[in-house]
């Protein structure tokens, strides 16, 4: 009786370490949200060290680039809005 109720303890504790590693994980996913980990596999944008609109192709990745990456220099005026003059009109 004592081997079984040991057996259930060791499971239970298993499967609660289990569940706490995940949870661990999901509260420390790198740059944003998983909505943007989301974003990031679906167009391929990566933070690759560019900071400038010259360097961007579009809105959308300069958006991308000013919302998960350091150090980017595309929202002048601070309001979100990133390469007003030339990509995000």
């Amino acid at each position: 009786m004592k081997k079984i109720i040991l057996i259930i303890i060791i499971v239970l504790l298993g499967w609660y370490g289990n569940y706490k590693y995940k949870q661990d994980r999901l509260m420390a996913a790198p740059i944003g949200s998983l909505i943007e980990n989301h974003e990031l596999a679906e167009h391929n944008y990566t933070c690759d060290g560019r900071t400038y609109c010259s360097q961007m192709t579009s809105c959308e990745e300069a958006t991308f680039f000013i919302n998960n990456c350091p150090n980017t220099k595309m929202d002048g005026n601070s309001d979100g809005v990133p390469c007003e003059s030339q990509w995000c009109r």
